[in-house]
């Protein structure tokens, strides 16, 4: 019989992505589905999507467990806000939700937490002890803090207000975009906005991730910090990784 692996889907604003993650390798087990978010992106109407890529990846998963990553604050499987999501996910309890709908475990969290625990357990920060910080440049920023190897849920810190503004309205990749930044004055910005973090939370190593990290050379050169930085490694796969891993953790600590 097949070894069965966790499942990890990762909701998006266009995409909702899954796949089932070996997790001695941190690899995806099967190639990545991917489904076209609703354009109503209720919590019943992005379930259903769920229940297609469970449904898909039946034979691979078996009865493993669930992560799922949402673009929102997760706290106790209730989500508290909603980016490139439906309002109404807000106040709503997702796990619970999730739980009937698939009638098994699920893990739910939010999607920067889920590359960060992605990128320790396999990536760019695997055995660094002590604090790491990572930070996702797209649309926004999303941040995962993880000290001693455990999650700090929900850290928001691409909202931390440099010079009268949200740091994400300045520092994101959309940003760069938006203003036509050359890598050279984009590389001012972020290190305004990397200094502002070390000097509040001294950490030991920073991971960048998000789609820009591809071009790392293009920008990670020129911030000076005392803490090393270095581009993500799995890039898109981060928070799928993570999530499946977080939920096999969890079904492990509460057997």
């Amino acid at each position: 019989m097949a070894a069965s692996h966790p499942l990890g889907i990762d909701v998006g604003g266009t995409g909702i992505k899954g796949a089932p993650v070996n997790l001695k390798t941190g690899e995806f087990a099967a190639d990545r589905l991917r489904i076209p978010t609703p354009e109503k992106s209720t919590p019943k109407a992005v379930a259903k999507v769920i229940q297609q890529i469970v449904d898909h990846f039946g034979d691979q998963i078996g009865n493993a467990p669930i992560g799922v990553t949402v673009p929102a604050v997760v706290t106790h499987g209730v989500v508290r806000t909603a980016a490139n999501i439906d309002k109404t996910w807000i106040g709503t309890d997702v796990e619970a939700l999730l739980k009937d709908e698939l009638g098994r475990e699920v893990v739910v969290l939010n999607d920067a937490d889920a590359a960060g625990v992605g990128e320790l357990q396999y990536g760019a920060a695997r055995d660094t002890r002590g604090l790491v910080l990572m930070t996702t440049l797209g649309t926004g920023i999303g941040t995962a803090l993880l000290n001693q190897g455990v999650l700090v849920p929900n850290s928001e810190l691409g909202h931390i207000e440099l010079d009268g503004h949200d740091a994400e309205t300045k520092a994101s990749d959309s940003a760069r975009d938006r203003d036509e930044l050359s890598w050279e004055k984009w590389g001012e910005r972020l290190q305004r906005y990397y200094s502002a973090l070390e000097n509040l939370l001294w950490p030991d190593l920073i991971v960048v991730g998000g789609g820009v990290s591809k071009k790392a050379d293009k920008f990670l050169p020129q911030l000076h910090l005392r803490a090393p930085i270095v581009a993500a490694q799995l890039q898109n796969a981060a928070g799928i990784v993570g999530a499946a891993w977080s939920a096999a953790d969890r079904a492990a600590t509460t057997k």
